[in-house]
């Protein structure tokens, strides 16, 4: 699944009139990108949630299928709610357009990386039978206000250092050294996570985190930090990610 339902305000005038998940990287639009190379780690299927300019990412799916070689499927959120689910709410309202019963990659529309997605899948399988976790998020080592909480079973806890507040979902490991590490924007999840109590509404994915941590759930990480990384959230970002990736700018 790929997060496509932001409006990408920082990134205006580019989404006055476009969908941040459309903006041009390279010849294609960011989510485009992103399916590529979900497909070519193995998916077989591919859900897109929409909000802002629905329409747009609904008219890309249905011309984007040929090209993928795989079904493409839009959540359209706009038809339940005036404003974006957010992830977890995102998430759960699309539940019932996933088919198959195996973890699933799920991935921000507008993160630009060179992770091995194929390898993080595989990852959280082998993680999955060592020790039932629901999700294994990427992570890498770098400085941000919104730190993941880390020690060696996985994430215990999330904070906001702008605002100067922290949860801790469970108690740390003492074997280790706890951590603060970033969030890379691509998560893989259990297909149980259905079983779980969907958020309604408009709530962050990350909140479900905390709350399914706090009630026993594991959530392990996979460390990216030594792969190129870019969070195209701003006019600034993008172009230094096409400089990065080598590519420049064109008018869809």
């Amino acid at each position: 699944m790929i997060f496509a339902a932001g409006e990408g305000r920082r990134l205006r005038p580019l989404t006055e009139t476009t969908p941040k998940a459309l903006i041009d990287f390279g010849g294609v639009p960011l989510l485009e990108r992103v399916a590529g190379k979900l497909v070519a780690a193995g998916a077989h299927r591919l859900i897109v949630n929409a909000h802002y300019l629905a329409e747009r990412i609904e008219a890309w799916a249905a011309s984007a299928r040929s090209r993928l070689g795989v079904p493409v499927v839009v959540s359209r959120e706009d038809e339940v709610s005036a404003a974006p689910l957010d992830t977890s709410g995102g998430l759960f309202r699309a539940g019932p357009l996933f088919e198959a019963e195996a973890p699933f990659l799920l991935h921000n529309c507008d993160v630009v990386t060179g992770v091995d997605l194929a390898a993080m899948y595989r990852a959280h399988v082998e993680g999955a039978a060592r020790d039932g976790r629901l999700a294994t998020l990427a992570i890498a080592e770098r400085t941000t206000s919104r730190p993941l909480l880390v020690d060696e079973d996985g994430v215990y806890g999330r904070a906001n250092r702008t605002e100067g507040w922290e949860v801790v979902a469970r108690t740390p490991s003492p074997a280790g050294e706890a951590r603060e590490c970033g969030f890379a924007g691509i998560h893989v999840l259990s297909e149980r996570v259905f079983e779980r109590s969907g958020e309604g509404g408009v709530h962050s994915i990350m909140d479900s985190y905390m709350d399914w941590i706090g009630e026993g759930e594991r959530v392990g990480v996979f460390d990216v930090t030594d792969a190129p990384w870019y969070d195209i959230g701003t006019p600034e970002r993008l172009a230094a990610a096409r400089r990065a990736f080598g590519v420049g700018e064109a008018d869809l």
